[in-house]
């Protein structure tokens, strides 16, 4: 016969995964970025003389910023620290807005050569 364990039983206690906290706790309930939208392919970047350690940066703002001494993308931070890519790009706002964190957008489609473009040279260069 199986009994229940002793002691109050808590939703957020998963007896597998331990503590559960919904991610909109690590965004206090936001669900937008205070800067614009970063792209999934961002290279994120941190200040050179930004303290991972200090006091008053949250948890997970430190790990990123341990994260981000060199370039990283905004996807693989989501795939490092398990966050859903929303909340990373809350936290990541954040972070801009106290000037912690350097963006380097990818180049926009409209700075990309046109295939016609591109064919036309390799035409030429076939033609030598």
């Amino acid at each position: 016969m199986l009994t229940e364990p002793p002691g109050p039983q808590h939703e957020w206690l998963d007896d597998a995964a331990g503590p559960v906290v919904r991610p909109y706790t690590l965004t206090g309930g936001r669900v937008r970025s205070a800067a614009d939208g970063f792209d999934l392919v961002a290279f994120i970047l941190a200040g050179p003389h930004v303290n991972a350690a200090d006091p008053q940066l949250a948890p997970e703002h430190r790990r990123l910023v341990e994260l981000t001494h060199r370039p990283v993308p905004v996807a693989e931070l989501a795939a490092e620290l398990d966050l859903a890519v929303g909340v990373v790009r809350v936290l990541l706002g954040d972070l801009l807005a106290r000037g912690l964190i350097a963006v380097h957008e990818p180049l926009s489609m409209s700075c990309i050569p046109d295939d016609d473009i591109l064919k036309a040279v390799v035409s030429g260069l076939r033609a030598l």
